[in-house]
């Protein structure tokens, strides 16, 4: 028998941050500051990547995919709820809210498992320097990014229609500022026991096979640098993988209190705080955290805007 989506239920309403009217121009202000400043801190570090030569290798390609990611995961969901907060514009349609979800997810996915393959790099640059540019090379990074993202868009069309094909016919009001699954899951009148099984089997397999490349990569990474005994060394990559680690960890521990639990465990407010984690801070940080601690990237960028100033 075909399936169809039995919803009486034309569109959603956001609840999210605009029910604080006090406070909403603030909030304005800030999510508005933050979201330029992702826009320019990843924009300005994609062109430094694709036109300075001197980044044109593995780590780099990868770290331009991350960026990528960083400008849709905001974009995907901070437009909305600025114009929520200022025009209290809080509707978003049905087809709205399923793309909306769809992207989101598309790009969660797709940056756990990106972030596994740059662990992998990072592993075999620094245990196997000498075979590096034999094992990563072009065509697999190409493939392994092609990999990622392909990942990432079946995971949520997986998800996306598990969730969109069930029934809606009761109250529209999402506890959030955008189309999340936990509280869109809260709002379907049939049940979703079997659906939220095979969400959480599918997020758990794939969520932790990622985690797992993650944190073996880096553990292989720690030992490998503690075997040389070369103090100055060791404190250096010691220091950048330390920062990696603690994006990661920040990624990994936001997504999965938000999404890796059943829905009768939800709690709005406590939501909305870990999901500005991952959707707002996060894509904010990368681009300091990853890469204007590199020395190449610094010098790339200085390149880029003493070119713009001249073109100017």
């Amino acid at each position: 028998m075909q399936r169809v989506n039995l919803s009486a239920v034309s569109e959603f309403v956001f609840v999210g941050l605009s029910d604080a009217p006090e406070i909403r121009l603030l909030l304005f202000v800030l999510f508005l500051l933050i979201y330029l400043a992702t826009m320019a801190g990843n924009i300005t570090l994609l062109i430094a990547i694709s036109t300075d030569s001197h980044l044109h290798s593995p780590m780099y390609f990868f770290l331009g995919n991350l960026s990528l990611l960083d400008l849709f995961c905001p974009t995907i969901t901070v437009p909305k709820m600025l114009g929520a907060l200022l025009l209290e514009h809080k509707e978003i349609s049905f087809s709205g809210c399923l793309f909306q979800h769809f992207s989101l997810i598309a790009v969660v996915g797709t940056e756990i498992f990106l972030l596994a393959v740059m662990a992998y790099d990072r592993y075999v640059a620094v245990c196997h320097p000498l075979r590096y540019p034999s094992i990563v090379s072009t065509k697999l990074c190409a493939q392994l990014a092609l990999g990622t993202w392909a990942t990432g868009l079946l995971n949520s069309l997986l998800h996306t229609s598990l969730v969109f094909t069930l029934s809606f016919c009761g109250p529209n009001r999402i506890q959030q500022y955008y189309c999340d699954l936990p509280p869109v899951l809260a709002l379907s009148c049939s049940s979703t026991h079997s659906r939220e099984l095979v969400i959480l089997v599918v997020a758990g397999v794939l969520g932790s096979g990622a985690c797992v490349v993650t944190v073996v990569s880096y553990i292989c990474i720690l030992l490998e640098i503690l075997a040389r005994k070369s103090p100055g060394i060791w404190h250096k990559a010691f220091s950048t993988c330390g920062s990696h680690l603690a994006v990661v960890c920040l990624f990994y521990g936001t997504t999965i209190c938000t999404y890796v639990r059943p829905s009768s465990t939800y709690s709005p407010h406590w939501d909305r705080v870990v999901s500005m984690l991952y959707g707002m801070l996060t894509p904010f940080l990368n681009p300091i955290i990853y890469s204007l601690r590199n020395k190449e990237v610094k010098c790339a960028l200085k390149r880029v805007i003493s070119q713009v100033r001249r073109t100017l």
